[in-house]
This record gives C-alpha cells, sequence and structure tokens, in this order.
C-alpha cells in the first residue's frame, strides 16, 4: 500500500514546478477566505483592469500612446460609473420600490385568474388550496415591499462602503494599466525560469478566459440595451428592471434565460392579461434569446470554452454558492482553470518530455 501511495506521489508531484502550483493556488485561496473583503476593492480593480486590457491594446494598435491609451480606457470607466450611479441606478431603485409596493396587488390579480382552474379542473386542485398558497404568498411579499420602502438612511454604510468603490477602484484601474507591464515582470521574478506547465495553463487561460469574460460584459450590455429598447416600444411596466435582469441571465447558461422569463411574463401577464400585446412580449422575449443564443454568442465568442454542459451548471451552483455573484460570473472561467490545470498537470511523461525539449533547445 505505502509502495502505491509513494508511487502515486513520485508520478504526480516529482517536479518542483508542482509544489510551487499547489503552494500558489493554496495561498490565494487562504487570501480569498480571510481577507477578501479587505481586498475586494483591488479584486475588483483588477478585474476591471483585465477586462480594459483589450481596449488599452486597441488603441495602442492604432498608434496611440500607452499613457494616453490608459487615460482615454480610464475615462470611458469613470464615465460608465457616473453614468451608472446616477442614471440607470436610481431609475432601477424606483421602479424595484414601486413594484415591491405593487407586489400584493399583482398576486392579487393572479389569485383570480388561477381561481378559475377549480371551476374547469375539480379534480386536480381545489379554490382552498389556491387560496392558502395566495395567502401565504400575499403575506411574504407584503413584507418584502415594507422593506424596500424602508430602506432609507439605516443603510449608510453601504453608501459609504459604495463610495469607497467609486474613489478607489478607478485610481487603482489606472495604475494597474499603466504599470502592467512591471507588474508583470515582478510577480513572474519569483517564479523558476522553466515553467512549462505553468506556461501552459497561461497559454489556454489567455486564450479562452480572456475571449469569454471580456465577450461576456460585451453580450450583458448588447441584450440590457436591446430588451430595454423592446420593453420600451413594447410599453412594458418596469422595462428597465425586466431588461437588467434579462442582461445578465446570460451569466447563468441554459437556467438564466429559463428563469427570468418567469417576471417577464408574470408582469406581462398581469399588465394586459391573456392579450394580443401579452403574446406580442412573450414573442419579443424568444427572438431576443434566440438571437443572443445564435447569433450574438457566435459573434462575440470566437474560441468556445469546451466544457460540457453538466460541467457549467456544477461549476455555476458550486462557486455561486461559495462567491455569490461575482462566483457565478466567474464559474465557467474557474471551471476552465481546473480544467486546464488538470490537463496540464505534469506526470513522469510529461517530465520527461519537457526534459528532452529543454535540452535540445
Amino acid at each position: 500500500m505505502l509502495s502505491i501511495v509513494k508511487g502515486w506521489v513520485n508520478r504526480y508531484f516529482s517536479q518542483e514546478e508542482v509544489v510551487l502550483l499547489v503552494l500558489l493556488l493554496t495561498v490565494a485561496l487562504v487570501i480569498l477566505a480571510t481577507l477578501g473583503a479587505v481586498l475586494a476593492p483591488v479584486l475588483t480593480a483588477l478585474v476591471i483592469a483585465f477586462l480594459m486590457q483589450g481596449m488599452v491594446q486597441k488603441l495602442k494598435s492604432w498608434r496611440v500612446p500607452h499613457w494616453l491609451a490608459v487615460t482615454l480606457s480610464c475615462l470611458v470607466l469613470v464615465g460608465a460609473i457616473v453614468a451608472l450611479l446616477f442614471v440607470v441606478l436610481p431609475i432601477i431603485w424606483r421602479q424595484l420600490v414601486r413594484l415591491g409596493a405593487e407586489l400584493p396587488n399583482m398576486v392579487q390579480r393572479g389569485q383570480e385568474l388561477l381561481l378559475l382552474l377549480p371551476e374547469r379542473y375539480p379534480r386536480l386542485v381545489s379554490a382552498a388550496q389556491i387560496d392558502e398558497v395566495f395567502n401565504t404568498l400575499g403575506k411574504e411579499l407584503g413584507g418584502m415591499g415594507q422593506t424596500l420602502l424602508a430602506f432609507s438612511l439605516t443603510n449608510l454604510p453601504i453608501f459609504a462602503g459604495l463610495l469607497i468603490y467609486v474613489v478607489v477602484v478607478p485610481i487603482l484601474v489606472f495604475f494597474f494599466l499603466k504599470d502592467s507591464d512591471q507588474l508583470i515582470r515582478w510577480c513572474t521574478s519569483f517564479l523558476p525560469k522553466q515553467r512549462p506547465m505553468l506556461h501552459q495553463i497561461w497559454h489556454e487561460m489567455n486564450d479562452q478566459v480572456a475571449n469569454y469574460v471580456r465577450g461576456k460584459v460585451v453580450e450583458i450590455g448588447i441584450v440590457t440595451a436591446v430588451s430595454y429598447a423592446a420593453f420600451l416600444l413594447l410599453g412594458v411596466n418596469y422595462a428597465l428592471l425586466l431588461a437588467v435582469a434579462v442582461g445578465f441571465s446570460v451569466l447563468i447558461p441554459y437556467i438564466g434565460a429559463a428563469v427570468v422569463t418567469i417576471p417577464v411574463a408574470a408582469i406581462g401577464l398581469f399588465q394586459w392579461g391573456w392579450s394580443n400585446e401579452f403574446f406580442y412580449l412573450i414573442m419579443t422575449y424568444g427572438i431576443i434569446q434566440l438571437l443572443d443564443g445564435n447569433v450574438l454568442v457566435p459573434l462575440l465568442f470566437s474560441e468556445a470554452v469546451n466544457l460540457h454542459p453538466v460541467a457549467i451548471i456544477l461549476a455555476v451552483l458550486f462557486f455561486g454558492g461559495i462567491w455569490g455573484f461575482w462566483g457565478v460570473f466567474f464559474a465557467i472561467p474557474l471551471a476552465t482553470l481546473l480544467k486546464a490545470i488538470m490537463t496540464a498537470w505534469p506526470t513522469s511523461e510529461h517530465q520527461a518530455e519537457w526534459e528532452a525539449k529543454r535540452i535540445s533547445e
């Protein structure tokens, strides 16, 4: 038994680079678990700088100086933050508060519609069952609406934390973009000069994850804008709130679109009933989802992330349960990282190949 364990350790942990990778992953997990809240602005700035690196490189390809490309990119970021804080979020908040206040009435209308079912199908459902379900749901939604309306000065710490993000994150993003080469050289100076496994992992992550993350941000923006324009033209209540929900539904493949269909259909049904406008709304929403999956995604993601659908769903559930929104957003990149590590993990055969390649060079 001891010889089997020793052989397994020698096969998979015989290289210095493997031990270094395990150490780096362990340190990263410990830092995230213990100092994640403290370092959240730094981690957020790193993510945004990673997303904006493509814009900087594009400007530099047009022979714009590096400092000017970084400055213009950061001005775009600041403009987006200002628009989000003073235009988009106030509208979303007003619509959310109004929706919370109207939810009990919407539940009552839904109850009136569903009470028609016992008349048509008395053996399947009874009026008492529907009344019990909707009484419980009405109490819960009523409490939720009161909570939204009572949101006031007691939540000032949230605004203080948001202010820190608004001020600190753009400054960090500027320096991460401006001094990216120096920071990368400093970090890699602690690594061995010969690191074929790390090079392989980085190459796969840079090819797939960078394309995925940047493309996903663009996809969210396009789907949100198109949905908002369509909902406005149709005259849907809470158009921006629903459009944001539709936009962020693309974060969770297969599940997000199905889940967001419920509030879109519910609000349309309560607003118009079983009318032509309701079916126009459902048809428009279906066309948006169809164009997103069959036109927009192939255009944005030139290099598909090669993961099985079951692996994607498990990654979303696992990382989302651990890190919330950011876990959902980075579920597929993190799953891709794990896949890249397992693919590049060296064995004795890989070690022999790398040694022969190093000698030949």
